[in-house]
């Protein structure tokens, strides 16, 4: 446990996001016992331009026109700043000289308006966590000194479409930079580990309060229509990050069981061979707390990954919502997935899900479903945090 420590909190999520992150919820927990500055990303020039109808957008232009405040209290513990300045967009620049110039243009914009912050809350000897962003940290640890440094990775985005042009280069000058990595994957720790050995596993926590058996009263009209056995999928159909290879071949397989897909489509999926089988139910986005209704409802849960650089080194959240409510899960093997292997089906081909599936089925029993449980409660957001405060001490005190 670190308590009493000041600790400033950015990356590539903001704190009004609509989407959830992890570096919210750890920020979240870190001010249990913790003074937190957490920082929004500033707006830059193509996206105020691009997106100018957005509702967030829209809310920083009014902030950097002083409309609204840029300092907000949270609670007791925690502030969430919305830095006043605008930033040169970089990321689809080719002449990497000129990426360098413009990106310590950005940091040092970015840096002062933190220096604000930190001096308004009077921060002192504090630790700056820095979640995967690797742009706009690069120089934070020259122009802020922090007494820590901490660079979180929790997913490849080196491996992502928009950083392809410079995030490797970026994220391994960051790295080596850092007093200390932590990783939410062993396949991360192992990148970070190549260019800074002071890198540790830290695992990953998850809510999963809200995936709770008895808090579910009854089950949606949409799924309850569906014959069992239910072969379900809660999350967002991604081609680049799920296989409609293996989905159709379980579909195919076994046309006595009904796979049900909860989740918004992209484009692939909506166009894909999967929509003409009977069996093979898109259910469509619903809301965060109505999941667990729908979840009640499988029989066996699913995560057909598809094997990538996006994917190897991830750590699926769903694996610990679908155990928390008790549910038989097939997933394809991945060094992540070696964490859940006493708890999981792990699926190496597609002929591998469709007789796992079964097994599963079979063998599915009120003592494995509480075993299940248990093992999920394990992996709350409380529990990683005191592993990454380990990490903090065992740095802080060499």
């Amino acid at each position: 446990m670190i308590k009493g420590k000041h600790i400033i909190v950015h990356g590539l999520q903001s704190l009004d996001s609509p989407i959830g992150s992890n570096c919210i919820n750890i920020a979240h927990e870190f001010s249990k016992q913790n003074k937190v500055l957490y920082v929004n990303y500033p707006l830059d020039r193509i996206t105020s331009f691009r997106q100018k109808s957005n509702p967030l957008v829209i809310k920083r232009k009014n902030i950097l026109r002083k409309k609204q405040p840029d300092l907000v209290q949270i609670n007791d513990n925690l502030w969430n700043l919305y830095p006043r300045t605008m930033l040169e967009s970089i990321n689809q620049i080719g002449f990497k000289p000129l990426v360098s110039y413009l990106n310590k243009i950005n940091n040092k914009r970015f840096a002062a308006k933190i220096k604000e912050a930190i001096d308004k809350l009077k921060f002192k000897d504090f630790i700056l966590f820095n979640d995967s962003d690797f742009y706009r940290g690069l120089h934070l640890k020259e122009l802020l000194s922090p007494a820590l440094l901490v660079y979180y990775t929790r997913d490849n985005m080196r491996a992502t479409y928009y950083f392809r042009k410079h995030g490797t280069f970026y994220e391994d000058k960051i790295m080596k930079k850092a007093d200390l990595i932590i990783s939410n994957s062993v396949y991360l720790n192992n990148i970070a580990k190549k260019q800074n050995p002071n890198s540790s596993y830290v695992g990953q926590g998850c809510d999963i309060s809200l995936f709770d058996n008895d808090l579910v009263k009854e089950i949606p009209e949409d799924i309850k229509s569906i014959n069992k056995p239910i072969i379900g999928y809660i999350g967002a159909l991604k081609s680049s990050r799920l296989s409609v290879v293996t989905i159709e071949y379980i579909a195919k397989s076994r046309p006595d069981w009904n796979i049900v897909l909860v989740g918004p489509e992209d484009d692939l999926f909506k166009n894909s061979s999967l929509h003409k089988y009977s069996n093979i139910h898109f259910l469509g986005s619903k809301k965060m707390d109505d999941l667990p209704s729908y979840l009640k409802a499988f029989t066996v849960a699913i995560n057909p990954q598809s094997l990538n650089s996006l994917t190897i080194g991830n750590y699926p959240r769903k694996i610990d919502e679908y155990l928390a409510m008790g549910k038989p899960t097939v997933a394809t093997l991945t060094e992540t997935m070696k964490v859940f292997k006493d708890y999981t089906y792990l699926a190496e081909t597609n002929e591998d899900y469709v007789k796992l599936i079964d097994l599963a089925i079979n063998e599915n029993s009120k003592e494995k479903e509480l075993e299940r449980i248990e093992f999920a409660k394990t992996h709350t957001w409380e529990n990683n945090v005191s592993i990454i405060y380990a990490a903090f001490k065992k740095t802080l005190n060499k």
